[in-house]
């Protein structure tokens, strides 16, 4: 593969090792991408630490074109990565059933016995997510709405949701562009749809559906 292939950055969500993106990995790749999974502790370690590694990640990267995929809290961690991008290579951003606007969910475990120590320092960042996108970035959304998983139990997820995070959840006013798949909060992970889609965004800034 040519040295000034496109990059891009996996990251995991909460609870989650990079091996859980192994699929998408492997489909990112066959469309001719350079893919690489950055491992971080989502629980024991506070978020900074991790956005001011993945930003030394990204640089290492450049000069070539560096994308950044997160999925669930790793989407959160790539807006704030890149909010101040001054010194970044050029990218886009796609957030795989982020809870960009906060997660009913996760606040719905903090009333729960150890709910704080399963979230650890991501808690914040997770209950409360951004206002809104003011970075440099497209930044691209796709949310799940196959309610598969135990997030509606923790908290109200009300209407269309992934099992998770709620639809809902995942608009941010300043996102360049968002799609709704039928697809689980885990699913989004090895969805060959989902992978389309961000195949899609990366390269052209936009999704193949509305």
């Amino acid at each position: 593969m040519s040295a000034d292939a496109p990059q891009v950055i996996l990251l995991h969500g909460l609870w989650m090792r990079g091996f859980a993106l192994a699929m998408l990995q492997r489909r990112l790749r066959e469309a001719n991408f350079e893919v690489h999974r950055f491992e971080y502790m989502s629980v024991a370690s506070p978020p900074e630490k991790a956005i001011e590694r993945l930003r030394k990640r990204m640089k290492a990267l450049a000069p070539a074109p560096v994308h950044i995929v997160g999925h669930s809290l790793g989407g959160i961690l790539a807006l704030l990565a890149c909010r101040e991008q001054d010194d970044l290579p050029a990218g886009r951003i796609v957030c795989l059933g982020s809870p960009l606007a906060g997660s009913a969910a996760a606040r719905g475990l903090t009333g729960h016995w150890g709910g704080d120590m399963l979230l650890g320092r991501s808690r914040e960042l997770l209950e409360h997510g951004l206002e809104r996108w003011d970075g440099g970035r497209e930044v691209g959304m796709v949310a799940g709405r196959m309610p598969m998983g135990l997030g509606a139990f923790l908290g109200d997820l009300n209407t269309e949701h992934d099992g998770s995070v709620a639809v809902a959840e995942t608009r941010l006013p300043g996102i360049a562009a968002h799609c709704t798949l039928e697809t689980s909060h885990t699913g989004l992970l090895v969805s060959a749809d989902v992978a389309r889609q961000v195949i899609s965004f990366l390269r052209d800034g936009r999704f193949e559906v509305a």
